[in-house]
């Protein structure tokens, strides 16, 4: 079987390659070669120190959408003041594009419970739509008598409303 060789690189050489990689805008290769890094603890506990390796994996939370991470790295790493701009405007920009997300779901939720309110007004806003008692057969039967004219306001159509009328619709 084969194996891909083992790579020992220092911590300084993963925070060149993150640099290097960060300054070229190449987010996907940069994700790739953070996920290629060993998992052995001695060598996490040395890279998660290093300021270069927890920006590159903050842009790469970013950059895949991973906000959870992101904001983990932030909270709780402290960074110097050349990493700040950078970072800062990470977060600020993850934090608007949560509540874009947000806000579309809401809007989702906000048609679907209009659209639910309009379903209700349906007899007030078709000006055609007519009802017939359940007790009289409807009009062009046979035995039906034909009106003579429309319904007036407040007519008894068959049809019980509840108390207050119907919210939402207008009169």
């Amino acid at each position: 079987m084969f194996q891909l060789p083992i790579l020992n690189f220092s911590p300084q050489q993963v925070a060149g390659v993150c640099e290097t990689l960060e300054e070229s805008g190449d987010v996907e290769r940069l994700g790739r070669f953070l996920w290629s890094l060993p998992v052995a603890p001695a060598a996490c506990e040395a890279l998660n120190k290093n300021e270069s390796v927890l920006r590159a994996r903050a842009i790469v939370a970013f950059h895949t959408g991973n906000y959870r991470e992101l904001y983990h790295i932030l909270e709780n790493h402290k960074f110097t003041k050349e990493s700040h701009a950078k970072l800062q405007a990470l977060w600020l920009e993850a934090h608007y594009q949560e509540e874009k997300i947000q806000m579309r779901l809401l809007e989702g939720r906000m048609e679907v419970w209009e659209a639910k309110g309009k379903g209700h007004c349906a007899v007030q806003k078709l000006p055609h739509f007519k009802l017939f008692s359940p007790l009289s057969p409807p009009q062009g039967h046979p035995t039906a008598s034909a009106p003579t004219t429309e319904p007036g306001p407040g007519a008894d159509l068959g049809v019980a409303l509840p108390e207050g009328g119907l919210e939402g619709c207008e009169a």
